[in-house]
């Protein structure tokens, strides 16, 4: 017995389940390059992120110079101390603030850039 039609394509079939239940990193991309609200999720995340470091960083440097003439009004001892000949308002604003500054800066490039490997981590794994 021979049929003449065309032969039908085979589908073959390797597990019952769908494979919808997990994510793959290109459904994430593809989330963000098409700015799903899933996408526009995993990059307000990001953004919070960066946002809290930089408001933490701008809040040290205000605390830390912007405090400073509040200690010199509230302590009117300080106006007058000398470190090695150098007045303690010179001393501080001269010299210490700038290593301040570079650890500052340099913890911040640190953090932002784990922020960063993490979110890129978090969409490559998925």
């Amino acid at each position: 017995m021979t049929t003449t039609g065309p032969r039908p394509t085979r589908i073959r079939v390797t597990s019952s389940r769908r494979g919808a239940g997990r994510p793959t990193s290109q459904s994430i991309a593809r989330d963000l390059d098409e700015q799903t609200g899933l996408g526009d999720v995993y990059l307000a995340g990001l953004m919070r992120a960066q946002f809290r470091l930089s408001a933490l960083v701008v809040g040290l440097a205000f605390l830390g110079i912007g405090g400073f003439p509040v200690l010199l009004l509230a302590v009117p001892a300080t106006r007058s101390l000398t470190i090695l000949g150098l007045p303690f308002p010179w001393v501080v604003l001269g010299i210490l603030v700038y290593p301040a500054a570079w650890v500052i800066a340099r913890w911040y490039v640190r953090q932002a850039e784990k922020i960063e490997s993490d979110f890129a981590d978090v969409v490559g794994q998925q």
